[in-house]
């Protein structure tokens, strides 16, 4: 072979059963593998107090101290690389030690990128102010209309096709199993399920139905003719069916 030609694989998360497989064990014989897991979003202010006190900074302690990673994480979510380069900022703008709110809003960009993947934790989740940054990034970022609804459908189609089979006596692991619902949507979704009711489920995917021809420039009564104020509104009408779930 040609010593100066490297191939880069890069792969989704793999479960157990997957790097045990012939084929990934074949690719380590012939090379290397580096697992690098995702920083979730609940992570994220960890991980920029780590990054900083890394670099001899940290912010105020206490309820001002977390606002103030708060804000960071909402700024730069999605983007870790940004995120590096702000920290990185805030080490020449600033000596070590302690970083208040204001230097640190003074400094940090809103930088964000949003995953549409992403934006159904959140609302599965009940995280109303989050979808409603997540709805407001994807959409300056350009995103299409039709991926965001298509997130947001396929799982309500999901939750109903659970809870369809759970009616039927499957037990809830099997029935997530089943349709594939793995990671953390699986917790999310073991949380909702149970308390969930048929006739919200049906309310839900009608209401996703009218966005999908929303979307598609179709206009409809009683909803916004706008795509994003309706897949807002279908967002929040998950948001408050999970929130009621968890109660």
């Amino acid at each position: 072979g040609n010593d100066s030609t490297l191939t880069l694989v890069m792969l989704p998360r793999l479960d157990k059963a997957t790097r045990s497989g012939a084929w990934f064990a074949a690719l380590e014989a012939n090379g290397m593998s580096i697992q690098i897991d995702t920083i979730e979003r609940g992570m994220l202010p960890q991980w920029i107090a780590q990054r900083l006190a890394a670099q001899g900074q940290r912010v105020v302690a206490g309820e001002e101290g977390q606002r103030t990673l708060q804000f960071f994480a909402d700024r730069v979510e999605g983007n870790l690389l940004a995120a590096h380069q702000e920290i990185s900022k805030l080490a020449l703008l600033h000596p070590a030690g302690e970083l208040s709110q204001a230097q640190v809003e003074a400094a940090v960009l809103n930088v964000a990128r949003y995953d549409v993947f992403k934006l159904s934790e959140s609302v599965l989740s009940g995280q109303t102010a989050r979808v409603q940054r997540m709805l407001d990034g994807l959409q300056a970022e350009g995103e299409a209309e039709v991926l965001v609804h298509w997130a947001l459908a396929e799982d309500i189609r999901a939750l109903k096709r659970v809870k369809d089979a759970m009616n039927a006596g499957r037990p809830l692991p099997m029935a997530l199993r089943e349709n594939r619902v793995w990671g953390a949507k699986e917790r999310l979704y073991e949380r909702i399920l149970p308390k969930v009711s048929d006739a919200a489920l049906a309310r839900l995917l009608q209401s996703a139905h009218t966005v999908d021809g929303i979307v598609k420039g179709l206009k409809v009564p009683d909803w916004p003719q706008n795509g994003w104020q309706a897949l807002q509104r279908l967002g929040f009408q998950m948001c408050r069916l999970t929130q009621q779930a968890a109660r």
